[in-house]
């Protein structure tokens, strides 16, 4: 439906974003993509430009790696934001890949951190931020460049919700690229969303079982009724009759803001 989600699976992914967040001149964002971010950007080009600038647009939703097997790629997985930032966390020992921790509400990021580092001691955390609730000023801005550039974390984990942190990692990187100092590392910025509240114990996350069978939806609404119930009831038909569209009408949509020039087209 326009939206690109690169067919990898979860080894692939994790392959290809600890490759991007250690190799020098890398600089990007990385989102986890599922039903609901694809259907906030059916009505919005900018933010459909947006997932498609990405390095790496994760399928984050059962529903995603239905339709890529559909379309052919056999191997395609679930890539699953929480459990991706595990597996990131777990992967660095021996490397000495460095994090920031960047989002949620009051206490939330410092309580990703201490979870995170019991059960990964080797992790090396730089920062942790709780930022305010609105979009920053640019003074803000500038001091969170002066402050990556002084802690270097090869991993900048963002815990918004989907539209906002998107919109945040893409407009942070296409102003202040230029002034991050990444000649001789990678930075990668990711948005997770939920997985901030999930690591910190505020939300429970659905059993790997549900996720699979594509009905995490279903138990988020069971967990959070008022606040979900309105966006499941739009986006989900939504969804069904534009994949149908798609593909028994050879409908074609454009990749709008598409870069073929990032290091992954796969």
């Amino acid at each position: 439906m326009g939206v690109g989600i690169h067919a990898v699976n979860f080894a692939s992914a994790l392959s290809a974003v600890l490759w991007a967040a250690r190799t020098p001149h890398v600089c990007g964002y990385i989102t986890a993509t599922g039903v609901h971010g694809v259907m906030e950007s059916q009505d919005d080009p900018e933010l459909k430009a947006i997932h498609n600038r990405s390095l790496l647009s994760l399928p984050d939703g059962a529903p995603m790696v239905w339709v890529g097997r559909v379309s052919g790629h056999s191997t395609m997985g679930l890539v699953g934001g929480p459990d991706f930032m595990r597996a990131v966390f777990a992967s660095g020992k021996g490397v000495r890949d460095r994090h920031f921790v960047w989002g949620g509400g009051p206490g939330v990021a410092a309580a990703v951190k201490r979870n995170l580092l019991g059960r990964h001691p080797h992790a090396v955390v730089v920062g942790v931020e709780t930022p305010p609730f609105r979009p920053l000023t640019d003074d803000e801005e500038a001091q969170l460049v002066e402050r990556i550039n002084r802690e270097r974390p090869n991993f900048f984990w963002v815990g918004l919700s989907t539209p906002k942190q998107e919109r945040f990692m893409a407009r942070f990187l296409d102003r202040h690229r230029a002034a991050l100092h990444v000649g001789d590392q990678g930075f990668v910025m990711v948005g997770v969303g939920a997985a901030f509240d999930i690591e910190a114990g505020l939300t429970v996350e659905a059993p790997l079982w549900i996720r699979r069978s594509g009905f995490a939806w279903l138990y988020r609404l069971s967990k959070e009724p008022r606040r979900l119930w309105r966006r499941y009831l739009s986006n989900n038909p939504r969804f069904i009759a534009g994949i149908l569209r798609q593909m028994l009408d050879s409908t074609r949509y454009d990749l709008h803001g598409y870069d073929r020039s990032g290091p992954f087209d796969l």
